[in-house]
């Protein structure tokens, strides 16, 4: 138990750093007025752009033989290690895709992007409410033994000298686990940060995090982001709270101005996600969507990026895309 006298010490430390950082930070805005400079980056953040520097587009795509080594390793499962019938049925179904490169679905497609961004020594984080499952029961990051209750997962088992892949189920509180993953974001530009709402209507107990810090950080605080917001919905019949993610809120919430919207000419001029507050996708096919994880961690810049993703589309034949075609994971 602490003392009154050692309380009251703690208090007047804080109170002495919160006071000596606002004229800090006020002396900087002074000079940065004068010389026009512009804030210091986090050491983790050097040479990173920021919204009024031009940045390339970057190459998202991988070599053919990438994917099917990868593919291999995502479809195995430990010849000791006794997984549910139905289960076996899913990974021999991707092993047989990736054998025959065609047919690949929503979650290998996220797995592929996911695991070749490991192997480029970018740490990968998960987590939200059922998400080693996935909502709709299609992503199978983690693999359990049905006889010793053992784990097993694929994407941390590609190379001894990956980088770290963790997926979390959370508790019911999007709120506070949005809010934990934005600052995990903040600290490094170089980690892939995603949080999945268990459906996307689910987001809307975490709208102060998405309204005053995820929408408006960098205006605010000329801080960057690169958070993914993975938003599970679709007009399919599931009823209240099951059937839409509310594009149209965030839509709103996209630009300053709704009557001025940023040049998207060519060359330097093409500047219009660099100057968003976000990017907002709805993507349709596993292509997209691998393209669209990649493109997070190779760009030089960060946005938050809120991916809309459907239900009926996650496994359906006409989506899924074939190696080497136009709208494949082996092009940009």
């Amino acid at each position: 138990m602490l003392s009154t006298e050692e309380c009251d010490a703690i208090e007047a430390n804080c109170l002495r750093t919160f006071e000596e950082a606002f004229v800090t930070a006020r002396a900087n805005i002074e000079e940065r007025k004068v010389s026009g400079s512009r804030p210091p980056l986090l050491k983790s953040w050097q040479g990173m752009k920021d919204r009024f520097e031009f940045s390339k587009t970057q190459e998202t795509g991988l070599s053919e033989s990438a994917v099917l080594s990868l593919g291999d390793k995502l479809s195995h499962v430990p010849a000791d290690f006794n997984i549910h019938r139905g289960l076996r049925r899913v990974m021999d179904s991707k092993k047989k895709a990736f054998d025959s490169k065609s047919g690949i679905d929503w979650a290998s497609a996220e797995a592929l992007a996911f695991g070749s961004l490991l192997l480029e020594g970018t740490h990968v984080r998960l987590s939200g409410q059922d998400v080693e499952r996935g909502t709709f029961s299609h992503r199978h990051a983690v693999l359990h033994d049905q006889e010793n209750e053992s784990k097993y997962v694929p994407l941390q088992n590609l190379s001894d000298t990956q980088s770290a892949f963790a997926i979390y189920n959370s508790n019911l509180s999007e709120y506070g686990v949005l809010g934990f993953e934005l600052g995990y974001s903040l600290q490094n530009p170089n980690s892939l940060v995603l949080w999945e709402a268990q459906f996307g209507d689910f987001a809307n107990t975490a709208q102060v995090i998405i309204d005053q810090f995820i929408a408006s950080g960098e205006q605010k605080w000329l801080r960057q982001s690169g958070l993914v917001l993975l938003l599970p919905h679709g007009y399919e019949g599931q009823g209240p709270e099951h059937s839409s993610a509310r594009l149209e809120r965030f839509l709103i919430m996209s630009d300053e101005d709704a009557a001025i919207v940023p040049d998207s000419k060519g060359g330097k001029e093409s500047m219009q996600i660099q100057r968003s507050n976000w990017q907002i996708v709805n993507v349709t096919t596993p292509a997209n969507y691998f393209h669209c994880l990649r493109r997070q961690i190779k760009r030089d810049f960060r946005k938050p990026l809120i991916v809309f993703s459907p239900k009926s589309l996650l496994r359906h034949p006409q989506v899924r895309p074939r190696l080497g075609r136009q709208e494949c994971i082996s092009r940009c």
